[in-house]
């Protein structure tokens, strides 16, 4: 059964996806999804500091995400994918709070709930070429 901050992660990524798919503001979105799901402060503090760690640091996200993900452009990627890969580069490279092979897995998790069938092994390979580049440990 996937824990608390598993789903803090499911439902960043959501608010992320509805916001790059209908060009909309994430933040507004955010307290909205936020209003509707009575989440606890504790998950709501998790979710603003994902949805917003994301959209602060987009650029340098986005960036890595076109060097490691070189067969397909960022906007050519499934929505859901480039979603999935900007909030786990977040944890990754901006955040430093959890493990990378935590950050890792979570999103390959997300990617086998949300992605298509294909999307685990994408973004674990994006993901681990990621870390390596960086020099980060990937066993937590």
């Amino acid at each position: 059964m996937p824990g608390k901050r598993h789903k803090t992660r499911a439902f960043a990524l959501r608010v992320l996806f509805e916001a790059d798919t209908a060009h909309r503001d994430a933040r507004v979105i955010l307290e909205r999804a936020l209003k509707e799901s009575h989440a606890t402060k504790e998950l709501a503090g998790f979710a603003r500091e994902l949805v917003e760690g994301v959209l602060d640091n987009q650029r340098v996200i986005d960036d890595a995400i076109c060097k490691h993900a070189t067969t397909w452009p960022l906007e050519q990627l499934p929505a859901i994918d480039r979603n999935i890969l900007r909030l786990a580069m977040y944890e990754i490279l901006i955040d430093n709070k959890v493990p990378v092979g935590v950050a890792i897995s979570e999103a390959v998790v997300l990617a086998k709930d949300y992605g298509s069938e294909g999307s685990p092994r994408f973004i674990n390979g994006v993901l681990g070429a990621v870390s390596l580049e960086s020099g980060v440990q990937i066993n937590p």
